[in-house]
């Protein structure tokens, strides 16, 4: 089978921070309730991606990589499975603190690495919380715990539309209200709760939390600077993160923007401002809503995006 743009239905999970209107923020049809993050491209077993467009609609991304996995994912990425997991938050209440492994430590505990990113969405400005403040030690740390006077030690950074933070695993942070993000992160679910600022969960009890964990993997040396300085690449293209994981780019696209899929990388595509249309393969074309996110094979060649308006369009990649 010739392969496409694809397109997958929301994962969505109804966490109880979350808000109620991300179907509406974003034009999506979903009936009411609480949607704290919607899972946009993912192989997770956690909640895992269905394609919705096309001769592969109704086959999980992973049948897709089962049949196609080095065209559809590029020759950067090693083994057969989808190397991140790319989401959406929509926050109405603080998420709880928390931390995540990375690669040099998940074993030991256990867990998934992960390492990710967050590209603010929200139209009104919001703050989160990144990094500890410097000097601050695991006795600090663990006394913040036992006093639940976490606003002392963490390092409040502003959310505002366009901007963006770099969260590596082992960084403690929390996402405050009023956030909307697009979140890119290594392919995993491991969360480490400290403090969930005294709630409790769907249940009626209060959540979990992995304090021993979670010291076992938090970098109390980690002090670098956690929003992330944009780079001009062209004049339609801003470098807004690169990592060892993962790589993402803004497009800004008024009329016509040609993009190349050159075999090393697929490319995931999302705009919060309008839909957009691309046009590949010597004259077939994909309609793409706004708010929707589109998987770009990475053996797919050229292709152009296309729009009436001025929008940016989110890419991301990974990188060699």
């Amino acid at each position: 089978m010739n392969l496409y743009p694809l397109k997958f239905k929301p994962v969505y999970k109804d966490y109880p921070w979350g808000n109620t209107t991300l179907p509406a923020t974003l034009d999506r049809e979903a009936p009411e309730g609480i949607y704290a993050e919607s899972w946009e491209v993912s192989t997770h077993p956690d909640g895992e991606s269905v394609v919705v467009n096309g001769g592969f609609s109704g086959k999980t991304l992973s049948d897709v990589l089962k049949v196609a996995g080095a065209d559809v994912l590029g020759s950067y990425v090693q083994g057969g499975d989808f190397p991140l997991l790319i989401k959406l938050i929509d926050a109405a209440k603080p998420l709880s603190v928390q931390v995540h492994p990375n690669n040099g430590n998940a074993e030991e505990v256990q867990g998934e690495p992960k390492t990710e990113m967050w590209y603010f969405l929200n139209e009104e400005p919001a703050q989160i919380y990144c990094g500890l403040t410097p000097g601050t030690t695991r006795d600090d740390f663990i006394e913040a715990i036992e006093n639940e006077s976490f606003e002392k030690i963490l390092r409040a950074c502003p959310a505002e539309k366009g901007g963006a933070a770099f969260v590596p695993g082992g960084r403690v942070h929390a996402i405050d209200a009023g956030c909307l993000i697009l979140e890119i992160q290594q392919n995993s679910n491991t969360t480490y709760r400290v403090y969930d600022w005294g709630r409790v969960g769907n249940d009626g009890k209060p959540r979990e939390l992995h304090v021993e964990k979670a010291l076992q993997v938090i970098d109390f040396e980690d002090a670098a600077e956690p929003i992330c300085v944009p780079t001009a690449v062209s004049s339609d293209v801003r470098n807004i993160c690169t990592s060892e994981f993962f790589i993402l780019d803004e497009l800004q696209v008024d009329g016509e923007l040609e993009q190349q899929a050159d075999g090393t990388s697929f490319h995931a595509l999302f705009s919060a401002d309008a839909g957009f249309e691309l046009a590949y393969g010597g004259g077939f074309a994909e309609s793409v809503a706004k708010g929707e996110s589109v998987l770009i094979p990475a053996s797919l060649g050229a292709y152009t995006i296309k729009s009436d308006a001025a929008i940016t369009v989110l890419k991301t990649t990974v990188p060699a």
